[in-house]
């Protein structure tokens, strides 16, 4: 298995903390968001990664080329057109070839052992990937996701507003007392998600999201195992949860 971490991005709600900067190099306790992100996925048994950059890309290079690792090998590819998470992955394809890979973003940071728990869930059975998801998250600026009784995906509403949320309730889909999953925005993929990605068309937002193409793989049978993140998960969106990981209040 590869894999293949998203830091193309320039993290516009950061501010000033990202003028010269791409958010994954950020420091958490010392150390760069996107080396806290690189050594949990190699201390999993991965040991061929792809990092998809963009703003400041050089920045991100230099840095990994400048510390070679005798535990990994780090390729780069860049994305020179942001347009969705739908292609975000695309500048990575040739890397990952006929592998399944997964696949992150380089602003989201959970405890090491989680990338070890998805490769072992991805291993139960043929699946087309996992999705991982976390409670406690408004679904409104994510995507809510909804599974069988083998946790497998069953369907997926990216952004769903309150008159979207509403109408899950009344069709069954959301019922009181059960989590509302949020999805946690780090997946395994068999490389075959490119042949979804490749017809997708741009959503209301003007983007190629992924949960389309996610949502065009069940449709059509493919499984995907969901996975509950335990502990720590952090989107890494603003100053502020950057200065509470500081503190190590969240």
């Amino acid at each position: 298995m590869k894999a293949v971490i998203l830091a193309a991005g320039r993290g516009t709600r950061m501010k000033e903390l990202t003028a010269k900067l791409p958010k994954p190099m950020l420091k958490v306790k010392g150390k760069a968001i996107l080396e806290h992100i690189v050594d949990g996925i190699v201390a999993a048994g991965i040991r061929e990664l792809c990092i998809v950059t963009g703003w400041q890309g050089n920045v991100i290079e230099d840095y990994f080329k400048s510390r070679t690792r005798k535990d990994a090998e780090i390729q780069f590819a860049r994305q020179e057109v942001q347009d969705g998470t739908g292609k975000a992955a695309e500048p990575a394809r040739d890397f990952i070839g006929n592998d399944a890979f997964l696949l992150t973003y380089g602003d989201i940071l959970v405890r090491p052992e989680t990338y070890g728990r998805m490769i072992r869930r991805f291993a139960e059975g043929n699946f087309a990937g996992v999705i991982t998801v976390t409670a406690g998250e408004d679904v409104t600026k994510g995507a809510i996701n909804f599974f069988d009784s083998e946790f497998c995906l069953k369907k997926i509403v990216e952004k769903p507003s309150p008159a979207e949320l509403s109408r899950l309730k009344e069709e069954g889909w959301l019922k009181p007392g059960d989590p509302a999953w949020y999805n946690a925005g780090i997946y395994i993929f068999r490389p075959f998600l490119f042949d979804f990605t490749a017809r997708l068309q741009k959503s209301p937002r003007g983007e190629y999201e992924l949960t389309d193409a996610i949502a065009d793989m069940v449709a059509v049978g493919h499984r995907l195992a969901g996975l509950v993140i335990e502990g720590r998960w952090v989107d890494v969106r603003d100053p502020a949860v950057l200065a509470a990981l500081e503190r190590d209040s969240i």
